[in-house]
């Protein structure tokens, strides 16, 4: 994954006429009146999605033989963040990408790499009445324009294994992991058992995307809905972002967290009793592990129709890099509209960002309930800020945390007033 932010090409928006609208770009890689004709489209590596890539691209060329696509997967690199911007600078990116992270707008705006989707004159209509007004405003950039489309959801919750909570002398129906406290105590009983070698797991890598599933998804929760920045300024210096802070930090003194990465997937494994993830991961654990999953816990506790969690969202745009740019919007809209939505959940068991989730694919949650609740929970999400400099923000958080909260060289009070002033200067850079 990898960021940053806006332009403003006022020359483009001079030029650009009420006929040619919809393919004016003012997110900085030129205008030019929408054309149709063949795109390249990128989607991730998940083998879920590349089958649902797969087959909605045939689908399409089926009925479109003037306007064909080919899809592939995002090439190899450190993170596709990475990969995008590498082929944004080059000038090669393809026309979508069914894989952006919010937390990169910014970048790829600041480079010139993406097509504002309002310049499409059904672009805002689009976006707002698949997603709702409220949530799409979360994927909005600061000039108001939206240069991604809101696609899929992963909420986070909290995995657990039932035959090593039940190994454990714990519920493994209902497990008491609610209040900060109960977490404790489950932790001390799994590890202190021998049942597991660790409680919980979350990477403790410097990656600047790691604390999206270890303080963030609990400070959104703590916070009652809370995202990490919100109108230029940091939230998470407070009673809240403390309490995350110090629960952390308990978890990795009494050794219940590991402090070195782990070379595989530890709940997998079974190295591990419990694991911070969305409902993608699912089908990576059927029948290797006998899984339940609670929502994250609160210092108090929380009934579960209150608890509010990261989206761990992806999203897709339009690049400035392609030319049949009417194409793209079209395909777009082809691959998340309702019938393809649908598709995505049954292949992937990802939740499309669409409103009334759960009664628009009634049957599918009724034929699989183990993916219900995490449809309810979608509704109560909170995505990354859609701010400048996203990545260098969260990588300063990433250090920080590190440091504090998981190797414990820093106080914790002290680490989250200095990341609150390194988070402000970073976004205002």
């Amino acid at each position: 994954m990898a960021r940053m932010r806006t332009f403003t090409a006022a020359l483009t928006a001079l030029t650009c006429t009420a006929l040619t609208l919809a393919g004016c770009s003012s997110g900085g890689g030129g205008g030019g009146q929408a054309r149709s004709g063949p795109i390249k489209i990128w989607y991730s590596n998940n083998a879920q999605e590349v089958s649902w890539g797969k087959a909605t691209v045939a689908l399409w060329n089926k009925a479109h033989p003037s306007e064909q696509v080919s899809g592939e997967e995002i090439p190899a690199g450190s993170s596709s963040e990475e990969v995008i911007t590498a082929a944004i600078a080059a000038g090669n990116a393809p026309c979508l990408v069914f894989n952006g992270s919010p937390s990169a707008i910014s970048g790829w705006v600041k480079q010139g790499g993406l097509v504002p989707l309002n310049d499409f004159p059904d672009g805002v209509s689009y976006i707002q009445g698949r997603t709702g007004a409220t949530v799409a405003s979360e994927y909005k950039s600061s000039d108001g324009k939206y240069y991604q489309l809101p696609w899929k959801s992963n909420p986070v919750m909290i995995f657990y294994n039932k035959d090593m909570f039940k190994a454990a002398g714990l519920d493994p129906d209902h497990p008491a992991l609610s209040t900060y406290a109960d977490f404790e105590a489950a932790a001390q009983k799994l590890v202190g058992s021998g049942v597991a070698q660790y409680a919980i797991a979350p990477a403790p890598t410097n990656e600047f995307y790691q604390n999206w599933y270890d303080y963030y998804p609990l400070y959104i929760a703590q916070s009652g809905g809370q995202p990490l920045v919100a109108n230029g300024k940091a939230t998470f210096d407070d009673a809240a972002g403390q309490a995350v802070a110090d629960f952390w930090a308990g978890v990795y003194a009494k050794n219940q967290a590991p402090k070195e990465k782990y070379n595989g997937d530890a709940f997998v494994d079974k190295k591990a009793a419990m694991a911070i993830v969305g409902p993608w991961a699912i089908a990576t654990y059927a029948g290797k592990v006998n899984w339940g999953a609670v929502p994250v816990p609160t210092s108090t506790g929380m009934p579960a129709d209150q608890i509010h969690t990261f989206a761990d969202s992806k999203t897709v745009s339009v690049f400035t890099a392609c030319k049949n740019r009417q194409s793209a919007w079209d395909f777009l809209k082809f691959a998340t509209d309702q019938a393809n939505d649908g598709t995505l959940l049954s292949m992937t068991g990802q939740m499309p960002l669409r409103t009334d989730l759960p009664t628009t694919y009634a049957s599918y949650f009724s034929a699989n309930p183990e993916y219900t609740l995490f449809a309810q929970q979608a509704s109560r999400t909170v995505e990354v800020p859609n701010v400048a400099n996203g990545v260098t923000m969260w990588q300063d958080f990433r250090n920080g945390y590190l440091k504090s909260v998981v190797f414990g060289q820093q106080p914790t009070s002290q680490w989250l007033h200095s990341a609150a002033s390194t988070v402000v200067s970073d976004i205002g850079k």
